[in-house]
């Protein structure tokens, strides 16, 4: 008997690995769709993108891409929705809730977190600002959707900071917008900087140093450590 139920599960395993490939091909796929969508709307904006654009990026058919996004609308909501939960699972690596981390220390990985996201995708800034130009469904939709929950995490830090009189005393949703500008500077002025100065911001020197002038004038200096902010192209960031 027991040697009929391990031929019978050893007959099984085949199967059941098969499916887990395929199962893996296709989160695999979905991707790769996402980061060219979001690649294909940065640069033409959500009416002057195309799926069928998308597949070509990808060298892909066009209806594997309607298989899985039936509609131009619905993939870029996912775009999104894909952008910033690879950025909520930094955080909850780097600073977790519930942690008995600092207000202050939270704030400078929650940042540095999007800094390096931003370095390591430029297209995500463009893809977000192509939509901040106008008030758009998309627009209010990211903004009850997803940024809802993300300021409903961070500005109470930043609140708790300034009371304990380590930040500005300002509105403290000025304060975030004011770091998300500084996070995106490389990912929005990279090429221009380089045309007028020669510095890239491929390279990672460039990268740790921008980021420690802003982290160090924003928050104040840390004690020295390892604090090395690679530069990091996909799967990771």
């Amino acid at each position: 008997m027991a040697k009929k139920a391990m031929l019978a599960a050893t007959a099984g395993r085949p199967g059941r690995l098969r499916k887990r490939a395929e199962q893996q091909r296709s989160l695999t796929t979905r991707v790769s769709i996402l980061d060219a969508a979001i690649a294909e709307f940065a640069e033409r904006g959500f009416e002057g993108a195309s799926i069928r654009a998308i597949a070509d990026r990808l060298g892909l058919q066009h209806p594997l891409i309607t298989y899985h996004y039936r509609s131009k609308d619905i993939l870029w909501r996912a775009a999104a929705e894909h952008a910033f939960a690879q950025i909520r699972t930094e955080w909850d690596i780097s600073a977790p809730e519930g942690s008995d981390l600092s207000p202050l220390i939270r704030l400078r990985r929650e940042y540095a977190t999007v800094f390096r996201y931003t370095v390591a995708f430029p297209e995500f800034h463009r893809f977000m600002r192509q939509e901040a130009l106008t008030n758009n469904p998309r627009l209010r939709w990211v903004a009850e959707t997803v940024l809802a929950p993300l300021l409903g995490r961070l500005l109470p830090q930043i609140v708790a900071a300034q009371r304990q009189g380590l930040l500005a005393a300002v509105d403290p949703i000025l304060f975030h917008y004011m770091m998300i500008s500084l996070t995106a500077t490389l990912s929005g002025f990279g090429p221009e900087m380089q045309v007028t100065s020669g510095l890239s911001s491929n390279d990672p020197k460039v990268v740790e140093k921008y980021w420690r002038l802003v982290d160090e004038t924003v928050f104040g200096k840390e004690p020295k450590r390892g604090r090395a902010l690679p530069v990091r192209r996909r799967p990771g960031f």
